[in-house]
């Protein structure tokens, strides 16, 4: 049985030091668990299948979700002080903690709910995707596209304002309508995030589900909704779109086509440099910044899909310099290994990169220096890793 292992590590810098004081909550055997220095708790023992914990903005607050017998994934909060469960909703999904405070909105369906004070309330109708406003005052909401008789309609984005009223339209405003593209379908607008000034989003355009695999739109669209603009196209599967830290620099991998169908076509850039940073007769798999000017990537030779997971391409990681285009090798994976998915986590100022014979195998996790050197094996048997960092620290 492979054991499944999602590691969520969050970072506190010490006033008094330069150490950083490490907690991580993670999934094993279905189970949530906490890591507290070298001690390990057991939080949950349900029958079923816990899974997705997400850490509050202060870290004291960890929500998770927990699959029932009727198939509906129950929306828990675990406080870490009183160590205390509550059941904040019975079925939601693509739940968020607000930016500045211990809120917690999620949907179910269409309705957009926010758990606070240990009730949940309702927030906004017919929402498809949303995300937080900055300061927390409220979302920015997208309704999806429907089909009518004269065809598709394209997405809305609004804005709403949180208030006390309990009529659900109050305080929303028509934001954007994305404009409609010959030949394009685009059902759904999702994944936004904001850029470090807080002048631009960037979020996904896609179309069915079955053709978001294949072909989604990044797009860009100022804070005041007046300029907006298709970036690139873009596969699910792959590295998502990602900020520079503090300067307004989208870096993405751009290319059509899911990863079955071959490591071909994936190709780095950035908004502010258009040229392709990919060397030819190669693609890329995933990346991280490291900083403003530089980025890390994972990347293999180019290649056809084979099922045969032995037969697949083994990717390394290279450092790009957007700006010089100057490249480095940073890693050696020894013979039938490769380095995927690498992370540049901040407050640790290291390199992070999951190490595998193939993209599905149980993998040993590794860390380095910025340059790739210092490199070692820490971690083994993970499947997901995912850092919670300081808000200062953030994207």
């Amino acid at each position: 049985m492979i054991r499944l292992l999602f590691l969520f590590l969050l970072l506190f810098p010490s006033v008094a030091a330069a150490q950083t004081e490490t907690k991580a909550a993670f999934i094993r055997n279905n189970q949530l668990w906490l890591l507290e220095e070298s001690r390990e708790t057991q939080l949950t023992k349900y029958t079923g299948i816990v899974h997705a914990p997400q850490w509050s903005h202060d870290g004291m607050l960890l929500s998770y979700q927990k699959e029932n017998p009727a198939g509906k994934n129950e929306i828990w909060i675990y406080d870490l002080k009183t160590k205390r469960h509550k059941r904040a909703f019975d079925n939601g999904f693509n739940v968020q903690w607000a930016p500045r405070d211990n809120r917690l909105a999620f949907q179910d369906m269409g309705v957009l709910n926010i758990f606070e004070h240990g009730a949940f309330r309702n927030a906004a109708l017919g929402v498809g995707s949303y995300t937080w406003l900055p300061d927390g005052s409220g979302f920015l909401l997208s309704a999806n596209a429907s089909l009518q008789p004269d065809g598709w309609t394209t997405p809305i984005l609004y804005k709403k304002k949180l208030s006390d009223t309990a009529d659900l339209s109050s305080g929303v405003t028509p934001f954007f309508t994305i404009p409609k593209k010959q030949d394009v379908l685009a059902v759904t607008a999702e994944d936004f995030r904001l850029s470090p000034s807080g002048r631009w989003y960037s979020f996904i355009l896609a179309p069915t589900a079955s053709l978001a695999m294949d072909e989604n739109q990044l797009c860009t669209l100022s804070a005041d909704g007046t300029e907006f603009e298709r970036v690139a196209i873009v596969a699910s599967g792959v590295g998502r779109p990602q900020w520079a830290y503090s300067h307004d620099i989208l870096a993405y991998i751009a290319g059509n086509g899911r990863i079955v169908f071959g490591f071909k076509n994936k190709q780095l850039g950035v908004k502010a440099m258009p040229a392709s940073l990919t060397p030819n007769n190669y693609a890329e798999l995933d990346f991280t910044w490291t900083s403003d000017a530089s980025i890390v990537t994972s990347r293999v030779r180019e290649a056809e899909w084979d099922n045969d997971a032995g037969k697949h391409p083994r990717p390394v990681l290279y450092s790009v310099d957007i700006k010089s285009g100057r490249q480095t090798r940073l890693t050696e994976p020894p013979p039938g290994f490769g380095d995927y998915n690498p992370q540049y986590v901040r407050s640790l100022q290291k390199l992070i990169w999951y190490r595998s014979s193939s993209l599905f195998d149980n993998r040993q996790v590794w860390t380095a220096n910025r340059d790739g050197s210092g490199a070692r094996e820490w971690l083994q048997n993970v499947d997901s890793l995912v850092f919670f960092e300081p808000q200062t620290l953030q994207n």
